[in-house]
């Protein structure tokens, strides 16, 4: 991908037009990231040249959801339906293979820039009153690299309908430590519990994390195979970190805020070119969130909700100081 013409220090370059529609790319120091138009997504982060999340082609959308922002749910619905004061809600089936509704209504959205600068950008998309979903809100995300060269991230929903409207917030993002095996890769969360999930992914009760669920003390990719949400975080400043570690102490972590009380971890066998990728997704609250009622929110007419999330990196000479 090339740079277009524009004049320098007037913002993000915008590259060539792709499948993900125009494309962001933010420069700080030795940081770069690329945000998509297309559900406001994280196509690639690098530090120094090190690729921290995983990416695709110009002609591709995100394979496996790859660094998309979800609203005004995330994860899934149950058959797609949930209740209004009594009255039965039916979103659009686009997860068909297990009959729910995934990842919330913006997946396919185009955002509009709102503003821009070397080292930030920020889009918002707008959620219409619909079949399923009767709200009018708007999805405002905002990427910046920080003066620490980390990538922070701020998502916002405002209600702009006459009535509260229940709601989630997430993102998808799969993390890797450049060129090194996602195998050869050990990570860690610090949750105490998991959510017990029927053949559809959809959370049935909770359980202490045991086994492949575990990953308090560091569990090596190699052995797993999870597609799991956890919660009972541990928060330090008011961040849980989640970390992906090489031998050579070379590692990325992901932070979310306390508004996000749920993290799901998803280690795919099926990304494209990969022999495994590693989502670690940041939510406010967990799949069928609508039906459940945990960790579901209700918006007030007028009123802005934001979450914060973002990606550090931690190169292999200073991998003593990762936490784990």
């Amino acid at each position: 991908m090339t740079a277009s013409s524009e004049p320098e220090n007037h913002g993000p370059a915008f590259l060539p037009s792709c499948a993900t529609g125009r494309q962001h790319e933010l420069r700080r120091g030795d940081a770069a990231a690329v945000v998509t138009e297309l559900a406001a997504g994280l196509r690639s982060y690098h530090r120094g040249g090190v690729l921290l999340t995983e990416t695709y082609g110009d002609d591709q959308i995100a394979p496996g959801a790859t660094g998309i922002t979800l609203a005004p749910w995330a994860n899934r619905v149950e058959n797609g339906t949930w209740f209004l004061d009594g009255k039965k809600q039916q979103l659009d089936i686009t997860e068909v293979s297990r009959n729910n509704a995934s990842h919330g209504l913006l997946r396919n959205a185009g955002y509009s820039l709102v503003g821009k600068s070397e080292h930030s950008v920020e889009l918002e998309a707008t959620i219409f009153p619909q079949h399923g979903y009767p709200f009018l809100a708007r999805h405002r995300v905002q990427y910046q690299l920080t003066e620490d060269l980390g990538l922070h991230v701020t998502q916002t929903l405002t209600n702009e309908a006459t009535a509260p409207a229940p709601f989630v917030l997430g993102a998808h993002p799969y993390l890797r430590v450049g060129d090194t095996p996602v195998e050869d890769l050990v990570l860690t969360v610090a949750a105490e519990t998991r959510l017990v999930a029927d053949d559809r992914l959809i959370p049935r009760s909770t359980a202490p994390v045991d086994g492949d669920t575990d990953f308090r003390s560091g569990s090596a990719i190699a052995n797993l195979a999870v597609d799991v949400a956890l919660t009972d975080l541990h928060y330090d400043g008011g961040r849980a970190r989640h970390t992906l570690a090489a031998a050579d102490g070379a590692a990325v972590s992901l932070w979310q805020d306390e508004a996000c009380r749920y993290v799901h971890i998803f280690v795919s066998t099926e990304y494209p070119g990969r022999t495994r990728a590693v989502a670690v997704e940041p939510m406010t609250g967990p799949a069928n969130a609508s039906n459940s009622g945990d960790g579901l929110r209700w918006l007030p007419p007028g009123e802005s909700f934001s979450i914060e999330w973002g990606i550090d990196y931690v190169p292999a000479q200073a991998g003593a100081l990762v936490s784990h």
